[in-house]
């Protein structure tokens, strides 16, 4: 092995002995289900874990998990396995199916002790044998031994990989030991390749704690994302936070603004981009009917969208704004946001109207 990746690996142990909750960690669940797997006695996990970001103001809470039938991990040494480059002759392969119903009767009756032992010697003499495994394994599982459970179910699916016994058992022990995605994955593909009510009963209990391990993985992500954003916006100096107040005074929140010369459209359009809100330039005048049929509701949709700044010009009394803007027939109204137009409707048409209002104006 490479030396310098074998000082990794030295630093990465120290690294856990110092701080031993680093083995839950989701991303080094493979390396947790491996020492399990070997018999390793890992602290469990602390019952409160916050995550916190580097402003200390985003906080992991507790996830609340079914762990109903979640046992401590069990730490017995290791149980005796066959030599898997055995020769096997017939007379073992008779006589370890002859111990395996021997140990179903054992286990029929609740001898689970007995029932091991007879497995164990059934494992001896025929090594090759994945079912030999799994039923082991599912001794072991109901004496609440799931780390034992593990290595047999392993060992079967070494040698078949196709054993949904083997699938079954491991995914059973992994949900006993809390790894619950790991524990999906496993009864997935045993259900696949023979479904039980058993594996049914423990999906449903399974998927909600792997659904809501997701939903809290994706929620904090949005949050770090977010305050990441916040992050970069630069932060608004205290000029610059006393032009907005000043821009907020120049308009008046669900109110018609009347507008008289080019100089005060300027000032509105400006305290308008400043608050990063959409500007309406309705142009009128006294004599036009459809003008007078459409204010009222340009009235009432200024009190309904009080972070839109309606404006209003009659094109007798702003001449200039009116030659300014190329006026050639009112009513007309122009939708400006940041300064720029952004869309026009020219007549009185409401339905457009406020359809286009409620398109560029955002939520209320």
């Amino acid at each position: 092995m490479d030396i310098g990746k074998v000082g990794e690996l030295k630093e990465f142990i120290e690294a856990c002995k110092s701080n031993p909750s680093l083995l839950h960690t989701p991303s080094l669940s493979f390396f947790k289900s491996y020492l399990l797997s070997l018999g390793a006695n890992i602290p469990p996990k602390p019952k409160t874990e916050p995550v916190v970001d580097d402003d200390h103001d985003i906080i992991e809470s507790d996830l609340e998990l079914d762990n109903t039938d979640v046992v401590k991990p069990d730490n017995d040494p290791p149980q005796k396995m066959g030599n898997p480059s055995a020769q096997v002759t017939q007379d073992q392969r008779d006589a370890a199916q002859l111990a395996k119903s021997k140990a179903l009767d054992a286990l029929s009756q609740g001898y689970f002790d007995q029932a091991l032992d007879l497995l164990t010697k059934a494992i001896l003499l025929n090594p090759h044998s994945a079912i030999l495994y799994a039923t082991r394994a599912s001794v072991f599982i109901k004496l609440k031994k799931p780390n034992a459970a593990i290595r047999d179910a392993d060992t079967a699916l070494k040698i078949n990989p196709d054993s949904a016994k083997g699938y079954k058992i491991r995914g059973l022990s992994r949900a006993m030991l809390g790894l619950w995605k790991e524990s999906l994955t496993d009864l997935h593909v045993a259900s696949e390749i023979d479904y039980d009510e058993e594996i049914g009963v423990a999906l449903k209990k399974i998927e909600p704690n792997v659904h809501k391990i997701e939903e809290h993985r994706k929620k904090y992500e949005r949050l770090r994302k977010q305050k990441g954003q916040k992050r970069t916006q630069p932060k608004k100096q205290p000029q610059d936070e006393a032009q907005d107040k000043d821009a907020l005074s120049a308009l008046k929140d669900g109110k018609v603004i009347g507008i008289n010369s080019v100089g005060e459209l300027e000032t509105k359009l400006n305290a308008a981009s400043k608050t990063s809100r959409l500007a309406i330039l309705y142009f009128t005048a006294t004599w036009c009917g459809p003008c007078r049929h459409i204010s009222p509701l340009y009235t009432s949709l200024a009190e309904k969208y009080r972070r839109v700044v309606f404006l209003k010009i009659d094109i007798d009394e702003a001449v200039d704004v009116a030659a300014r803007w190329k006026i050639s027939s009112v009513p007309t109204f122009f939708f400006v946001k940041n300064g720029k137009e952004v869309d026009s409707v020219v007549g009185a048409d409401k339905n457009t109207l406020e359809r286009k209002i409620g398109q560029h104006a955002g939520p209320l």
